[in-house]
C-alpha cells in the first residue's frame, strides 16, 4: 500500500528574505530582491542586476565551519535551507533514524570562480602570452585549493547536507535544469512512498550570479538587458517583457511518511500528493510551443493525486518572464486544466527573486505549502499590462487572499524537462 507523504518542514534562502518566514512576508508583499549586483564589478557586462542574496552568514547554518573552504556559494544556500527546515520540523533535537533518513537535492552547473581559475591560467602563459598546458600542468595548477573540485560537484550539496544531520539513507542529486528541484522533491516522496525512508530533506540550491554565467546567459539572449529600475527587470506574462533575470539561493522542505509524523507529534504544513514529469524531445533551447508536453507534466501530477482539475485552487507558475515560456506555460495550463484554467488564479514569484535554476521549483514549492497555510497566494509584480496571448489570471501587483486547499506548480528545463508537483491540505 502507498504511503502518504506529508510536509512537515520548510526552509528558505532567497533574495527577498532570509528564513522562511522573512522570505514569505516579503513575497505577500510584493517586494522584490532584484537589485544591481553587489558580488563583483559589472562595469562592461550588459547585466548589471540579479536576484541576489545579500546579508547571507553561512557559518551561522553549519556545524563544521572547517568545510566552508570546499563549499562553494550554491552550496551554502542549500546547507543553510537545509537547517532551516529540519530545526522548523523539530528533527534538530530528535533526528530520526540515520538509515531512515536521506536527502535528494537540485542542483545544476557550479560556477568557476573566475579570479582563481584567472591566476592559474595567468600563471600558464608563455611568453606570447598564449596558455601553455606544459606550464598549467607544473605550475599554475599550484595556485588552485587541493580540494577545488569538490567545490564544483553538482552532488555536494546533498552530501554536506547529509553529513551535518547524519542521514545515511538514500541520498541523490536531480541536475535537470529549471526543473531539478522539482524532481527532487518528487523522487524524495517516491522514496518514502515505496518504504525505503521514513524521513527525507528535499530541495534545490543554486547560484549563478558570477562573471561566466552572467555572460553566458547574456550570450544565449535568455536574460532581459532593458534598461529599467532592477525591481521591474523581470515581469512574467507582461506585453513588454523580454528576458529572465538571474537569482540564486536555496530551499528545502522535510518530507515525512505520515505514520511517521504523527507518532512524533510533528506539525503538518500539508500533504505532497501528486508528481508528475514528461521530456518535450524537440530542442534543446525553444520549448514546444503548443505547451502540450508541459501539460503532460500537469496531467501526470494531477493523475498521481486522484485529484481532477476542479479541485486545484491555484497555480505556482514557472513564469520566467521570457517571451516564448510564458506563452507555452500558458498553453500547458489551458490544456491540463481545460475549462478550469480561467477560473484559477497563477502567478509567478520569479518577478520578484528572478530565476534561481536549480532552486527554482523548491522556492515555489515552499511558497505553495505557505499560500496553504495562510489562504494567501503572492502576486505577479510588474504585470500592468499582460500579452494579449497571455490572458488567464496572473493575479498581477497584489497578493490575493483566498481559500487556497490545493496548489499545482510546475516547472521547465533548458532540453525539454518538464516536471509537476500537486501540493493540498492535510487532511488526517
Amino acid at each position: 500500500m502507498r504511503r502518504r507523504v506529508v510536509v512537515t518542514g520548510l526552509g528558505a534562502v532567497s533574495p527577498n528574505g532570509i528564513g522562511t518566514e522573512e522570505f514569505w512576508k516579503a513575497t505577500l508583499a510584493g517586494e522584490s530582491g532584484i537589485a544591481p549586483i553587489e558580488a563583483f564589478p559589472t562595469d562592461g557586462f550588459e547585466v548589471r542586476c540579479a536576484g541576489e542574496v545579500t546579508g547571507f552568514r553561512a557559518q551561522d547554518y553549519v556545524k563544521n565551519r572547517k568545510s566552508l573552504k570546499i563549499m562553494g556559494r550554491n552550496i551554502r544556500f542549500g546547507v543553510a535551507a537545509a537547517r532551516i527546515a529540519v530545526e522548523a520540523a523539530g528533527l534538530a533535537e530528535a533526528p530520526p533514524a540515520e538509515q531512515r533518513f536521506g536527502v535528494v537535492m537540485g542542483s545544476g552547473i557550479v560556477p568557476t570562480d573566475v579570479e582563481e581559475v584567472g591566476a592559474a591560467v595567468l600563471e600558464s602563459l608563455d611568453d606570447e602570452r598564449n596558455f601553455d598546458l606544459k606550464r598549467f600542468g607544473k605550475s599554475g595548477q599550484k595556485l588552485l585549493h587541493p580540494l577545488w573540485l569538490l567545490k564544483h560537484l553538482p552532488n555536494m550539496v546533498a552530501a554536506h547536507i547529509s553529513i551535518q544531520h547524519g542521514a545515511r539513507g538514500p541520498n541523490n542529486t536531480i541536475v535537470t535544469a529549471c526543473s531539478a528541484s522539482t524532481q527532487a522533491i518528487g523522487e524524495a516522496a517516491r522514496v518514502i512512498e515505496r518504504g525505503d525512508a521514513d524521513v527525507m530533506i528535499a530541495g534545490g540550491s543554486d547560484s549563478r550570479i558570477d562573471p561566466l554565467s552572467l555572460v553566458a546567459y547574456t550570450l544565449l539572449g535568455a536574460v532581459t538587458t532593458a534598461d529599467r529600475p532592477a525591481a521591474e527587470l523581470s515581469r512574467p506574462f507582461a506585453r513588454d517583457r523580454d528576458g529572465f533575470v538571474l537569482g540564486e539561493g536555496g530551499a528545502c522542505m522535510i518530507l515525512e511518511d505520515e505514520a511517521h509524523a504523527k507518532a512524533r507529534g510533528a506539525t503538518i504544513y500539508a500533504e505532497l500528493a501528486g508528481y508528475g514529469s514528461s521530456f518535450d524531445a524537440e530542442g534543446v533551447t525553444r520549448p514546444s510551443m503548443d505547451g502540450a508536453h508541459a501539460a503532460r507534466s500537469m496531467t501526470l501530477a494531477l493523475k498521481d493525486a486522484g485529484m481532477s482539475p476542479s479541485q486545484i485552487d491555484y497555480v505556482s507558475a514557472h513564469g520566467t518572464s521570457t517571451v516564448l515560456n510564458d506563452l507555452m506555460e500558458t498553453n500547458a495550463i489551458k490544456l491540463a486544466l481545460g475549462d478550469d484554467a480561467r477560473r484559477v488564479p497563477l502567478s509567478s514569484i520569479k518577478s520578484m527573486i528572478g530565476h534561481l535554476i536549480g532552486a527554482a521549483g523548491a522556492m515555489e514549492a515552499v511558497a505553495s505549502v505557505l499560500a496553504i497555510r495562510d489562504n494567501a497566494v503572492p502576486p505577479t509584480i510588474n504585470l500592468h499590462e499582460a500579452d494579449p496571448e497571455c490572458d488567464l489570471d496572473y493575479v498581477p501587483n497584489e497578493a490575493r487572499e483566498m481559500k487556497v486547499g490545493a496548489v499545482l506548480t510546475s516547472n521547465f528545463g533548458f532540453g525539454g524537462q518538464n516536471a509537476a508537483l500537486v501540493i493540498r491540505e492535510y487532511e488526517g
